[in-house]
């Protein structure tokens, strides 16, 4: 089985370089890393750290970038990881996923269940995700489970099951949502599970994000787009949008908040006025 593992990364070269050389601690290597940026200073100082490393540089928009990714690798491999740039994967990540894709051809999709996600609690730093995984060998206590999505920051898929499949590139930029619109999509084709067996740490590292007003735009304008697309359930967009608003409107109420709350709510009020006038579209935050 090949397995490939491909980065799509904006403005975070430090903590990408140090995920990167981190693979070559996995207990089953991978076949082959693509890095893919928007400029030479995403990437600077990644080349060496992994011995079968390739660098693109493309435009930027997670989706497009991912998408370069897949374009890349062609038909070279059998099963693509995609790992966010702030993602530190335990060391057994990868022959966890040769294990389970072997085991079990109906399964088109994999994402872990994570010790810890900085994008829920709060940015971490790398050597104190690496101190809980390789020095108290933290892991969560869930097990297997069948799920609808697989979580952006920790994708698996079986690339034969759906060679042609791509990431909608109508969701620019931060392409809010995107996991849970290729996940809908993928399933059509098999069984995806969030299982106990991968894991790692998510730092949710700030930096190298879109701005607070474009990111609440596309709060509203991409759940509005896949609801209409049929890739988002009613419930499940209904309370992303509803959460977001509400989380917004408390968090603009303080000023020493490191998340741009208040940007944030104006980009969903500008996505609700457009919604109201049938403008709304994810494309339209690139004008913002």
């Amino acid at each position: 089985m090949r397995i490939h593992v491909i980065f799509a990364t904006t403005g975070r070269a430090e903590v990408l370089g140090k995920v990167v050389s981190r693979l070559k601690d996995q207990t089953r290597a991978p076949d082959g890393v693509i890095v893919v940026g928007t400029c030479p200073a995403d990437v600077a100082g990644v080349e060496g750290t992994f011995p079968r490393l390739q660098v693109i540089i493309t435009a930027k928009g997670l989706c497009n970038q991912r998408n370069a990714g897949l374009a890349a690798l062609g038909d070279q491999g059998d099963v693509v990881v995609f790992f966010d740039d702030d993602f530190v994967p335990a060391h057994d990540f990868l022959e966890q996923v040769e294990t389970l894709m072997s085991a079990d051809e109906s399964i088109v999709g994999l994402t872990g269940q994570l010790v810890r996600d900085g994008a829920q609690t709060g940015s971490l730093i790398f050597e104190e995700a690496v101190h809980q995984l390789d020095v108290l060998h933290e892991r969560p206590s869930m097990g297997e489970a069948r799920t609808a999505w697989l979580y952006g920051c920790n994708m698996v898929i079986r690339l034969s099951a759906t060679p042609q499949l791509r990431f909608d590139e109508a969701l620019p930029l931060y392409g809010w949502q995107e996991d849970v619109d290729f996940s809908s999509r993928l399933a059509r084709h098999g069984r995806l599970y969030r299982t106990a067996a991968l894991t790692g740490i998510h730092l949710g590292v700030r930096g190298g994000r879109t701005s607070g007003l474009r990111l609440g735009y596309s709060q509203i304008a991409n759940v509005i787009y896949l609801r209409r697309k049929g890739t988002i359930r009613f419930l499940h967009g209904w309370r992303i949008l509803t959460c977001n608003v509400a989380a917004n409107m408390l968090g603009s109420l303080t000023t020493n908040s490191p998340v741009d709350r208040r940007g944030r709510l104006k980009g969903n009020w500008l996505a609700m006025r457009d919604l109201t006038s049938g403008r709304i579209d994810p494309r339209r935050v690139l004008a913002l």
